[in-house]
C-alpha cells in the first residue's frame, strides 16, 4: 500500500514505509484576507491548550517582552488537568487574556490582527496548519524547531524558527518587523490548495504509470481520498474537511 505523508519528518518513525511523496497541506488563497496593517497591539496562540503545545512558553516569551498576548485555544477534557495546575496561574498577572477556542470567521480577524503568531510546540508537529492560516493573512510565525517546522517557515521571510527561550526572546521583535506582504506571497507561492490539488494529480497520474514509482522518491502527495492512510491518526474535522472537499472539486 503506497502511502502519502503531509511532511517529510513525519515519516521518521517509519521510514522504512512505502512512502510515494511528500505534499504539505495547503488552504484556498481567498479563505483568508491579509491585513497588512495590524492593529491588534498583540501577539497570538491559536490551537489547543496542551503540554505539548506549550502555551506556557507563549505567555512567558511574550511576558518577557512586555507584548500582550491574546489566547484563542480549546481545552479538551484530556487537558483539564494541565489548564488549571499550569496554565490558569499564569493568567492572573495582567498582559495575558485567554478568549477560549473561536469560530472560522473569528480566526481571520485574530490571526490577521496579531504581530505575530506564537508557535511554540514541544512534539514532532506533522504538519501544523495555524503557521500557513497566519501567513494567509500576512502575519508571521515564531516557532520552535520541531516536526516539520523547518519545512514550512522560511526563515528570515514568513518567521523565524529559534531553539530556545532565550532565542525565541531575541528573535520576536524581529519577527514582528518582517514583510507582511513577502509573507503573504511566499504562501500563496507554497500552500495554496490549488498548487496541492495539482500536485495531487501529478502523483496519480504518475502512480498510473506503473509501480517503478515506488523505487524513487517524488515532491508530491497523493489526493485526498488517500489521506484516510495519514500517518498521525486523525481524520478530518470541522474546517480541515470543509477545505478537503474544496480541494477534492478541483481534482
Amino acid at each position: 500500500m503506497p502511502l502519502v505523508s503531509i511532511s517529510n519528518d513525519q515519516r521518521r518513525p517509519i521510514a522504512k514505509a512505502n512512502f510515494v511523496g511528500t505534499v504539505h497541506h495547503g488552504i484556498p488563497t481567498n479563505l483568508y484576507t491579509p491585513i497588512y496593517n495590524p492593529r491588534g497591539g498583540y501577539v497570538a496562540f491559536l490551537g489547543r491548550i496542551s503540554p505539548e503545545k506549550r502555551p506556557d512558553r507563549a505567555i512567558r516569551i511574550a511576558r518577557t517582552l512586555g507584548i500582550p498576548l491574546k489566547i484563542a485555544a480549546k481545552v479538551d477534557k484530556v487537558d483539564e488537568a494541565y489548564f488549571h495546575e499550569t496554565i490558569v496561574p499564569l493568567l492572573s498577572d495582567p498582559g495575558v487574556e485567554f478568549i477560549g477556542e473561536i469560530n472560522e470567521r473569528s480566526k481571520a480577524e485574530f490571526l490577521g490582527e496579531a504581530h505575530a503568531l506564537l508557535f511554540p510546540i514541544d512534539w514532532p508537529e506533522p504538519f501544523g496548519l495555524v503557521m500557513i492560516e497566519a501567513m494567509a493573512c500576512g502575519t508571521p510565525v515564531l516557532a520552535f524547531r520541531q516536526g516539520s517546522v523547518s519545512e514550512i517557515i522560511d526563515q528570515g521571510v514568513t518567521g523565524a524558527i529559534v531553539d530556545t527561550m532565550d532565542e525565541a526572546v531575541r528573535m520576536l521583535p524581529r519577527v514582528i518587523e518582517l514583510d507582511r506582504h513577502a509573507v503573504r506571497r511566499r504562501f500563496e507561492q507554497r500552500f495554496s490548495s490549488i498548487l496541492m490539488a495539482k500536485d495531487y494529480v501529478a502523483l496519480y497520474r504518475s502512480l498510473l504509470k506503473g509501480p517503478s514509482i515506488s523505487e524513487r522518491e517524488t515532491t508530491v502527495q497523493l489526493p485526498r481520498p488517500v489521506l484516510a492512510k495519514k500517518l498521525n491518526g486523525q481524520g478530518l474535522n470541522g474546517d480541515r474537511a470543509h477545505r478537503a472537499a474544496e480541494t477534492d472539486a478541483l481534482l
